[in-house]
């Protein structure tokens, strides 16, 4: 007969009671999510006649019926509590994804299918023990959402850019283009804007630079800010048009609205649409910058160049509009002045010289803002556009990212109107 040391049996022990434990919490985890369902359907059936119920009552018939349920089964006060704010949330609100809205900590909400959530905490991805109930939930999540802000998605039209009421930004992507279920990304936005001493305090931006950048936006510069995704450049161009003087009229033109000027008094906020089931009565970026000029701007922010919108953009900032705002992606400067090019030549046929002319004489500014592994965002690079150079755009440094840190370089603004 084999013996068995004492350390061998205790294991043993150990091991036996870890797999109870286990198939406890698993077995209390689906008794949970049955329980869920059941409150959730009689809270259903409780408000079906009638459709007019404030979130105040609709809590009343909530904890009406955990209570009614309490009386068949033992339910603790702290899983009652659970339980009506979750039922609650699938009701009223944008059922798990709720939870995760609300909590500051979080910066972006990944969901990948049905069973699949991230999220990005602190600058690090970590995966979410949330989960939608059904595919179609989640379809009709992302249906109410764009909903609200009247854009349409379906299988004709698969792909919509869209916002929340807090200005959060909502991507979402559905089959037949998305392989493993409806596709939803929501980037949020605080309730107050970041601002300058935050940016400041993150090592986003140093001292010398912000005030360097709040000076050239009050000079009125045309600044463009280039980056990658996540990269910072919408938080950072919120943080430019604070340093804009009240008294002046700004135009902001946007795929979805996401900037916040609360410190101005004459804003047009204005957004792009998509067209209808018919394919008709889009309206562009083009579009919007072109019933800008007719606005009396004093200055327009656009929210990022993406495509052949470029060159209204570039004959907006060389017909008068001095001390406008945007931002495009990119992997440095050099590299977004190649891009506003190429963008160019997606809306005209232009020679290459006569673009970069345009380029060198209507954006005065590039900052370059990049992401680092950790989570963390920087201002690496501020390069001024200074004039064409047997056909080359030629520009020169003003800082730079070394050893750590963002530094002035010896490069002076003499060249650019307004310079001290």
């Amino acid at each position: 007969m084999e013996s068995w040391s004492s350390s061998a049996i205790q294991n043993s022990i150990r091991g036996s009671v870890c797999w109870r434990r286990r198939l406890f919490v698993l077995a209390a985890d689906d008794l949970g999510i049955q329980l869920y369902q059941e409150i959730k359907e009689k809270v259903r059936a409780s408000i079906r006649l009638q459709t007019t119920y404030s979130d105040d009552e609709i809590r009343t018939i909530i904890y009406e019926v955990l209570a009614q349920e309490s009386k068949r089964r033992y339910i603790d006060v702290k899983t009652r509590k659970s339980l009506g704010q979750k039922v609650f949330y699938a009701l009223r609100r944008l059922d798990i994804l709720q939870p995760l809205l609300e909590d500051e900590s979080i910066t972006e909400i990944m969901v990948n299918g049905p069973n699949h959530v991230f999220v990005e905490r602190m600058g690090k991805l970590e995966r979410s023990r949330e989960q939608f109930e059904s595919k179609q939930r989640l379809e009709d999540i992302i249906q109410q959402i764009v909903g609200v802000v009247n854009r349409t998605i379906n299988e004709a039209h698969p792909i919509v850019d869209a916002r929340l009421p807090d200005g959060s930004r909502v991507n979402a992507v559905l089959g037949p283009v998305a392989l493993n279920g409806p596709i939803l990304t929501i980037r949020k936005f605080r309730e107050e804007p970041i601002s300058q001493e935050e940016m400041i305090q993150w090592g986003t931006l140093t001292q010398e630079s912000a005030d360097f950048l709040s000076r050239l936006v009050r000079q009125r510069y045309n600044i463009f800010i280039c980056g990658g995704t996540a990269s910072g450049k919408t938080t950072l161009l919120n943080v430019l048009s604070s340093f804009i003087p009240k008294e002046e009229r700004i135009i902001t033109i946007e795929d979805a609205a996401e900037l916040r000027l609360n410190t101005l008094e004459n804003v047009v906020t204005m957004e792009t649409r998509n067209a209808n089931v018919e394919g008709k009565g889009a309206i562009t970026i083009r579009d919007l910058i072109r019933t800008s000029l007719r606005m009396r701007p004093d200055r327009i922010i656009v929210g990022e160049i993406r495509g052949a919108e470029a060159l209204d953009m570039l004959q907006a900032l060389n017909s008068g509009h001095e001390g406008s705002l945007s931002t495009g992606h990119a992997n440095s400067c050099r590299d977004m002045l190649s891009r506003i090019e190429t963008m160019v030549l997606m809306g005209a046929e232009f020679p290459l010289e006569a673009i970069r002319q345009q380029i060198a004489s209507a954006i005065d500014i590039l900052v370059f803002i990049s992401r680092q592994k950790g989570g963390g965002r920087h201002v690496t690079e501020i390069v001024q556009i200074l004039d064409i150079d047997g056909g080359n755009i030629r520009t020169e440094a003003l800082f730079q990212w070394e050893k750590g840190e963002l530094r002035r370089t010896e490069a002076l603004l003499a060249r650019h109107k307004g310079s001290e």
